[in-house]
């Protein structure tokens, strides 16, 4: 498979997908943010000073998937159907993990929303407890699902 953002020269290029069908997308991005117990516990708690993290950190993910083509430079505009931002606390692990799931009826993909949807819904809990916890550590972001367009399904194996 050859990159398809490059010209017969070499020069970046957005890809002209005018001629493809409108198909029915579905894209499930995954991720996690690992905290100190005591931080995860204010989380839970709903002391954090900011306000309610995951809550704000939901609507930000939802937000980000919206604006994915205004950050990621070749990603063409999409008029999104659906996003949605799920959390799972991990107490033994102290950790959040997200799950972005992001659906389009499109020329094109819609994993760049649904993975820029749990990066930005991480650094939003980031950013609501860093007062109490800098050493947070975002991790794993990657593509767990995708369903439609020209190449079909992809499940990601369990182990990256």
């Amino acid at each position: 498979m050859e990159l398809t953002h490059f010209d017969k020269d070499g020069k970046a290029i957005m890809v002209d997908v005018s001629a493809k069908a409108a198909t029915e997308r579905e894209a499930i991005a995954g991720g996690s943010i690992t905290m100190k117990p005591e931080t995860l516990a204010h989380i839970k708690e709903g002391d954090i000073k900011k306000g309610d993290v995951l809550g704000v950190a939901r609507v930000a993910g939802i937000m980000a998937a919206k604006k994915t083509f205004e950050l990621i430079p070749m990603c063409h505009p999409l008029n999104i159907t659906s996003v949605k931002v799920d959390f799972i606390i991990d107490d033994t692990a102290s950790r959040v993990d997200i799950t972005a799931t992001a659906k389009v009826v499109g020329q094109t993909g819609i994993e760049m929303e649904a993975l820029t949807a749990v990066s930005v819904a991480a650094l939003t809990i980031y950013d609501m407890c860093k007062a109490v916890d800098k050493g947070m550590i975002i991790s794993d972001i990657r593509l767990l699902e995708k369903r439609g367009g020209k190449s079909g399904e992809y499940i990601a194996p369990l182990k990256p």
